[in-house]
């Protein structure tokens, strides 16, 4: 698998910006095994990229993501055993940890049905934008299953409160755009038609900046979940001190002095 031509997704790659998008919108883009780990390994290889420098995910066909293929993958996991059930949920969970880690941010453009899977993929990108007709639901509880899939438990209480995550996560039950904007879920709702350039212009604004500098700050939004506020300052403060190495910051302070706008080289 190369970045620029992956299996199992769609993938576009140009001006520093990956968009990619599930491939089934006949069915509305539902996960398969092949497709998790693809995704996955994708993920995992673009921390070593120097071309895509942000991810735009978008919807196909009207959606975003419906989660497990309920035939091609929850029919063959009633019958495996402990271990391949391990095997499966701790391959899942590592596409979280790939999109966390990949040290670029992620922006989920949601149309249509985001569920399950597809809900936790919107929830571990840094920016989350909706249209009009976006419908989130992490619906685990009505297959059966717990709600703490995939991190959820962990993550989404972190964006939009704890109280909010329990809900959602006990009843399975829809979050549709605006409900979903007041809670802090999305940042914001752009109209069906402007959605993907919307999530694209960010994007592109994002790319824009000092590069290396934003995939130290999504480490350390990562790393200081678990750190104390002493930690976190001290981790900050050497997270800092490196980008002043850096000749971005030079190029910041030059324009600046010339009254004119800093052209970010990412390096």
């Amino acid at each position: 698998m190369t970045l620029h031509d992956p299996e199992h997704f769609r993938c576009e790659i140009s001006g520093g910006i990956a968009r990619i998008a599930h491939d089934r919108p006949e069915r509305k883009n539902p996960f398969t095994f092949e497709s998790y780990a693809a995704l996955r390994d994708w993920f995992r290889a673009l921390v070593y990229s120097d071309d895509i420098h942000a991810v735009v995910i978008l919807p196909n066909g009207g959606n975003f993501s419906s989660g497990g293929d309920v035939h091609d993958i929850i029919g063959p996991l009633t019958r495996m055993s402990m271990k391949e059930l391990l095997t499966f949920t701790r391959m899942t969970g590592d596409l979280v940890k790939a999109m966390v880690h990949c040290g670029k941010p992620i922006i989920a453009a949601v149309e249509g049905v985001c569920a399950g899977a597809g809900a936790i993929m919107a929830m571990a990108s840094d920016i989350r934008i909706a249209g009009p007709d976006a419908k989130v639901a992490f619906l685990f509880n009505r297959v059966g299953l717990a709600g703490c899939d995939m991190g959820a438990c962990a993550m989404l209480p972190r964006i939009i409160g704890q109280g909010r995550a329990a809900e959602l996560l006990y009843t399975g039950r829809t979050l549709r755009a605006e409900e979903g904007e007041r809670w802090g879920f999305f940042n914001s709702i752009s109209t069906t038609d402007a959605l993907e350039a919307d999530a694209l212009r960010l994007a592109e604004r994002i790319v824009q900046g000092p590069t290396f500098a934003n995939s130290m700050t999504k480490t350390m939004l990562a790393q200081e979940w678990n750190m104390s506020l002493d930690q976190a300052i001290e981790a900050e403060a050497q997270a800092q001190a490196i980008c002043m190495q850096g000749r971005d910051f030079t190029r910041a302070y030059k324009a600046f002095v010339a009254k004119s706008t800093p052209i970010f080289e990412g390096d």
